[in-house]
């Protein structure tokens, strides 16, 4: 096998991350192909790899996978651990995983991924305190149920690769989830493939400016890590 996973700025593309970090994780080998937003709408770009005209894509040889969790299901046909072994953690990182695709609406739109900055958010709405205590919620009950340190158990598998991105929301916008869930974040923080991907997304150099304004939509920026 010989993939490609073609991704968009380690800073915001949160899609992105998803199936990167869970393949260097994992050691499934790839190249890693980068392709940075250059505006608002990159639909017409991005159709020449993605049949969405959206990041991620994967590509085997004459075949492209698309979707971020189309990406983890193609990837688990293919190879173990991408899934927990023990059937009960295999269906609650399957249903957590599923809920993360389809939901978090309000947590997507007022806490935009940024990993090189720090925010001071303005005061919460309701529907994100909502997100952010079932956040809580879910996390812990992973966590007390099978054991730690990753979400299902001992090792890193798709469910925590499809919350990463959440860690980095939870540092950026000093979210409060609590001291288990926040055990896991720190976990997650400092595992070698997060701090790889931080790594690139602090030495990015460009700027997209609609990327850029959702953030100061969200409040102050306190700190700004980013490569001038």
């Amino acid at each position: 096998m010989s993939y490609t996973l073609i991704t968009a700025n380690r800073n915001y593309s949160s899609w992105s991350l998803r199936p990167w970090v869970l393949m260097t994780a994992l050691g499934i080998a790839f190249e890693d192909r980068l392709k940075p937003f250059a505006a608002a709408t990159n639909y017409a770009a991005f159709r020449s790899f993605s049949p969405t005209g959206q990041v991620p894509a994967l590509v085997d040889g004459d075949r492209t996978v698309w979707d971020s969790l189309g990406i983890i299901l193609y990837l688990a046909d293919r190879h173990p651990g991408v899934w927990p072994a023990d059937e009960a953690a295999r269906a609650f990182a399957q249903c957590a995983t599923a809920e993360m695709h389809s939901g978090f609406t309000t947590l997507r739109n007022d806490c935009t991924m940024n990993v090189g900055v720090r925010v001071e958010p303005h005061l919460p709405s309701p529907a994100l305190n909502k997100d952010i205590a079932r956040l809580r919620e879910l996390w812990e009950q992973g966590l007390d149920r099978f054991g730690g340190p990753f979400l299902a158990g001992k090792t890193f598998t798709a469910i925590d690769a499809f919350y990463a991105p959440v860690a980095f929301r939870v540092r950026t916008y000093g979210l409060d989830v609590g001291p288990i869930a926040q055990a896991w974040v720190d976990h997650m923080l400092a595992h070698p493939a997060m701090q790889q991907w931080e790594r690139e997304a602090l030495a990015e150099t460009w700027r997209e400016d609609s990327h850029e304004a959702e953030i100061g939509a969200a409040g102050k920026i306190i700190e700004d890590y980013r490569a001038v």
